[in-house]
């Protein structure tokens, strides 16, 4: 069985923090849970923390990317903090490069770049 994984709100974010390694089906559910939360709440960004994961498969890396195109047609941006170097090493050579997911090292970092994508209003979505 898979698991929902809890999406909080920080302000007009959502955060997921990925504490253990994730099956295909609890990706596709957070798939779809990011997506109703991001209308549900109007979030203007999502932010994926996977400082606990230690692998993240293919299937995974073009889920994270899916997240970041879905969330970008409604309007919220995707940041995904916490990579560890052997995910990052992993996902480059998959050959993917999660096109239009922003990275942070931490936290603080992902909102300081959702925070700035707030500041500069409009023109920057």
């Amino acid at each position: 069985m898979s698991e929902r994984l809890p999406i909080l709100r920080i302000g007009g974010n959502l955060l997921v923090s990925i504490q253990a390694d994730l099956d295909d089906q609890t990706v596709m559910n957070l798939q779809e849970d990011l997506a109703e939360h991001v209308v549900r709440h109007g979030a203007r960004g999502v932010i994926i923390d996977i400082t606990a994961a230690e692998i993240v498969d293919s299937f995974v890396g073009r889920m994270l990317s899916t997240i970041a195109s879905i969330s970008r047609l409604l309007d919220a941006e995707t940041v995904v903090v916490g990579m560890r170097p052997a995910v990052a090493i992993t996902l480059v050579e998959l050959g993917l490069s999660l096109g239009g997911v922003r990275t942070a090292l931490n936290l603080e970092q992902g909102l300081a770049i959702l925070a700035e994508r707030s500041s500069a209003g409009p023109a920057a979505r």
